[in-house]
């Protein structure tokens, strides 16, 4: 059989490779520590779950759900997006349910780009930011997020001719995988870049209340753009509210992008399960003390976790937010990124993400997910000092 072109880009997945790593280990017989994926080992709030199951004995809620059947949904999203950010938003034309903040990112540039046209990602970045612009047929331009600019992009290197041809630019902070915190005074920037040179400014923003203690909050890009001229925001159930398995996200912002989405997303697919959207709304409505005690348990297994690398040696940073630690990878070992990530896997079954999946620039690194507790992650620690020595 004839596949098609645009999936050439997408047949390599370093996680792919890792995830037959993991299998190698366990079939070995080793434990597996699984600190390469974010997904969070902790539970929904019970008013949440509560929500959702009262659901069930309500036939009213078993058929489609179309997008007039989201509007509750909508409209305490709106409610919350005000209260939080300070920024009034009408739930008819600037909220859309998505399944997933990655739905929004792999769906938008199908109703932005032409093939041959040009998005602006951050090098490194989520895989899935670069995998909707290859089945749009768009290139990437490539913006360099290294350490000695903050883990921030630098918009007056971009050339001339790449911002005549860029149609969008997809920015996320706090940053996946640098873990890296982005003032107000940067999306003040970026929105004026993007307003002078006509390009939609895409903001995925999954760890928004992901920030640990001494540090600022993390803004909105709507904050810098509060007439929605050029952006649009993705916010996702799965950290907050600890509601991965849910998929439940929307999309905020500009209308005519918000409905570019929608049109796209109409011969997709269709809406979550009226239950969950149910369980979204009590959750961003109901009492918000989970998501500090999120926000400490992560912040705990941090300092717990960092203490127990330098302890071996490996002097990885203290992060500021998100759920991961980001660090170059020992000294002492020899190879790249990936070489490191398989052969820890298979000789102790502690699992980290090699940073090459994550871009050229990743090189050199690895991301380690804070999901197991702290009993695991001084025990995966411990194992990385055998296997370096």
């Amino acid at each position: 059989m004839k596949f098609a072109q645009r999936l050439q880009p997408l047949r390599r997945n370093v996680f792919a490779d890792m995830d037959a790593a993991k299998a190698r280990a366990k079939a070995a017989g080793k434990e597996v520590i699984d600190l390469s994926l974010g997904s969070s080992d902790l539970p929904a709030a019970d008013h949440v779950l509560e929500a959702i199951k009262a659901s069930l004995d309500d036939p009213n809620t078993h058929g489609y759900a179309l997008f007039h059947s989201t509007q509750p949904f909508r409209q305490a999203v709106a409610r919350w997006f005000e209260r939080k950010y300070g920024v009034r938003i009408d739930p008819e034309t600037e909220v859309l349910t998505l399944i997933g903040c990655q739905e929004g990112t792999a769906h938008l540039p199908l109703a932005l780009m032409d093939p041959g046209e040009i998005a602006l990602l951050q090098d490194p970045s989520y895989p899935s930011h670069s995998g909707g612009i290859h089945l749009a047929g768009g290139e990437i331009y490539w913006l360099p997020t290294l350490a000695e600019n903050n883990f921030l992009p630098v918009f007056a290197d971009i050339p001339a001719e790449v911002r005549e041809k860029a149609q969008m630019m997809v920015l996320s902070y706090p940053h996946n995988p640098t873990t890296a915190l982005a003032p107000l005074s940067f999306f003040e920037e970026a929105v004026q870049f993007c307003q002078e040179n006509a390009i939609a400014l895409v903001h995925d923003f999954p760890y928004g209340d992901m920030v640990f203690s001494g540090s600022p909050p993390a803004p909105s890009v709507l904050q810098a753009d509060r007439n929605k001229d050029i952006s649009i925001e993705f916010f996702t159930f799965s950290k907050s509210y600890n509601m991965g398995g849910f998929r439940i996200a929307f999309a905020v912002g500009n209308a005519d992008l918000i409905l570019a989405l929608r049109q796209v997303k109409s011969v997709i697919d269709f809406n979550q399960y009226r239950g969950i959207l149910k369980g979204a709304i009590a959750a961003l409505e109901g009492d918000q003390s989970s998501i500090q005690k999120t926000v400490d348990t992560f912040e705990h297994r941090r300092d717990i976790l960092v203490k127990a690398l330098r302890n071996i040696g490996w002097d990885v940073p203290t992060p500021n937010a998100t759920l991961y630690l980001w660090s170059k990878i020992p000294e002492a070992w020899q190879g790249n990124s990936m070489d490191f990530c398989t052969q820890l896997v298979e000789a102790t079954g502690v699992a980290l993400a090699p940073g090459s999946g994550f871009g050229k620039s990743g090189e050199g690194y690895v991301r380690i997910a804070l999901v197991r507790d702290a009993a695991k992650l001084e025990e995966a620690a411990q194992k990385i000092g055998n296997f370096l020595k």
